[in-house]
Protein backbone atom coordinates (compact mmCIF):
# COMPACT_ATOMS: atom_id res chain seq x y z
CA UNK A 1 0.00 0.00 0.00
CA UNK A 2 1.14 3.05 -1.10
CA UNK A 3 1.80 5.98 1.73
CA UNK A 4 1.40 9.44 0.87
CA UNK A 5 3.62 12.41 2.41
CA UNK A 6 2.45 14.97 4.64
CA UNK A 7 2.50 18.36 4.00
CA UNK A 8 5.97 18.58 6.27
CA UNK A 9 6.93 15.48 4.56
CA UNK A 10 6.66 17.44 1.24
CA UNK A 11 8.18 20.20 1.66
CA UNK A 12 11.28 18.67 3.56
CA UNK A 13 11.78 16.13 1.28
CA UNK A 14 12.04 18.90 -1.84
CA UNK A 15 14.32 20.83 0.45
CA UNK A 16 16.61 17.72 0.63
CA UNK A 17 16.83 17.32 -3.04
CA UNK A 18 14.18 14.31 -2.93
CA UNK A 19 11.74 14.17 -5.94
CA UNK A 20 8.07 13.74 -5.35
CA UNK A 21 5.41 12.36 -8.38
CA UNK A 22 1.61 12.26 -8.18
CA UNK A 23 -0.56 9.99 -10.77
CA UNK A 24 -2.51 12.60 -12.27
CA UNK A 25 -5.13 9.38 -13.88
CA UNK A 26 -5.61 8.51 -17.44
CA UNK A 27 -7.68 9.53 -20.82
CA UNK A 28 -9.31 6.54 -22.73
CA UNK A 29 -9.26 7.84 -26.18
CA UNK A 30 -11.13 5.49 -28.95
CA UNK A 31 -8.57 3.36 -29.18
CA UNK A 32 -5.60 4.10 -26.95
CA UNK A 33 -5.36 5.51 -23.45
CA UNK A 34 -3.10 8.03 -22.01
CA UNK A 35 -1.47 8.11 -18.99
CA UNK A 36 -1.10 11.19 -16.78
CA UNK A 37 1.58 12.12 -13.65
CA UNK A 38 3.83 14.69 -12.84
CA UNK A 39 7.58 14.96 -10.64
CA UNK A 40 8.61 18.01 -8.65
CA UNK A 41 12.44 18.10 -8.03
CA UNK A 42 14.60 20.61 -6.75
CA UNK A 43 16.97 21.78 -9.38
CA UNK A 44 20.94 22.80 -8.69
CA UNK A 45 20.23 26.34 -8.57
CA UNK A 46 17.87 25.54 -5.60
CA UNK A 47 14.61 26.84 -8.04
CA UNK A 48 11.75 24.16 -8.01
CA UNK A 49 10.48 22.65 -11.19
CA UNK A 50 7.19 21.04 -12.15
CA UNK A 51 7.84 18.38 -14.98
CA UNK A 52 4.29 17.16 -16.62
CA UNK A 53 3.74 13.66 -18.20
CA UNK A 54 1.76 12.04 -20.49
CA UNK A 55 2.66 8.69 -22.17
CA UNK A 56 0.94 5.52 -24.16
CA UNK A 57 -0.10 3.03 -21.69
CA UNK A 58 1.87 0.53 -23.37
CA UNK A 59 2.07 -1.90 -20.22
CA UNK A 60 0.65 -5.29 -19.67
CA UNK A 61 1.56 -7.92 -17.22
CA UNK A 62 4.74 -8.48 -18.15
CA UNK A 63 5.74 -4.84 -18.43
CA UNK A 64 4.85 -1.97 -15.93
CA UNK A 65 7.56 0.44 -16.68
CA UNK A 66 5.74 3.65 -16.98
CA UNK A 67 8.78 5.33 -17.10
CA UNK A 68 9.74 3.50 -20.60
CA UNK A 69 6.23 4.16 -22.11
CA UNK A 70 6.63 6.16 -25.22
CA UNK A 71 5.73 9.68 -24.30
CA UNK A 72 2.48 11.87 -26.42
CA UNK A 73 4.80 14.80 -27.11
CA UNK A 74 8.10 13.73 -28.53
CA UNK A 75 9.36 17.06 -28.90
CA UNK A 76 9.46 16.70 -25.09
CA UNK A 77 11.13 13.70 -24.36
CA UNK A 78 11.39 15.43 -20.65
CA UNK A 79 8.17 16.47 -19.85
CA UNK A 80 6.38 19.34 -19.83
CA UNK A 81 8.89 22.05 -17.67
CA UNK A 82 8.43 24.55 -15.55
CA UNK A 83 10.57 26.60 -12.84
CA UNK A 84 9.94 28.21 -9.59
CA UNK A 85 11.71 30.21 -7.21
CA UNK A 86 9.92 28.49 -3.85
CA UNK A 87 8.36 25.10 -3.13
CA UNK A 88 5.15 26.94 -2.57
CA UNK A 89 5.16 28.38 -5.97
CA UNK A 90 5.73 24.93 -7.26
CA UNK A 91 2.90 23.17 -5.16
CA UNK A 92 0.76 25.53 -5.66
CA UNK A 93 1.03 25.57 -10.08
CA UNK A 94 0.38 21.90 -9.68
CA UNK A 95 -2.91 22.36 -7.82
CA UNK A 96 -4.08 24.93 -10.26
CA UNK A 97 -2.92 23.95 -13.38
CA UNK A 98 -3.03 19.90 -13.24
CA UNK A 99 -5.32 19.23 -10.24
CA UNK A 100 -3.14 17.59 -8.65
CA UNK A 101 -3.83 17.38 -4.57
CA UNK A 102 -1.60 18.27 -1.94
CA UNK A 103 -2.74 14.70 -0.30
CA UNK A 104 -1.63 12.50 -3.30
CA UNK A 105 2.25 12.77 -3.08
CA UNK A 106 4.34 10.43 -3.07
CA UNK A 107 8.74 9.51 -3.34
CA UNK A 108 9.62 9.76 -6.67
CA UNK A 109 10.08 6.04 -8.23
CA UNK A 110 7.04 4.87 -6.56
CA UNK A 111 4.36 5.95 -9.36
CA UNK A 112 5.09 2.54 -10.70
CA UNK A 113 2.87 1.31 -7.65
CA UNK A 114 0.01 3.67 -8.76
CA UNK A 115 0.14 2.36 -11.75
CA UNK A 116 -0.38 -1.28 -10.74
CA UNK A 117 -3.05 -0.10 -9.02
CA UNK A 118 -4.83 1.26 -12.36
CA UNK A 119 -3.68 -1.98 -14.30
CA UNK A 120 -5.66 -3.94 -11.95
CA UNK A 121 -8.88 -2.22 -11.86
Amino acid sequence: MLQYLTDDQIKAKLRLGKSEEQWLGYVQEDDYIILKWLRIDREEDKSFSVVYFESFDEGNEDFMDIYAFSLVDPDKPFGVIHIFPGIVDALEFANFTYKASSHRYISAGMIQEEYRDYMER
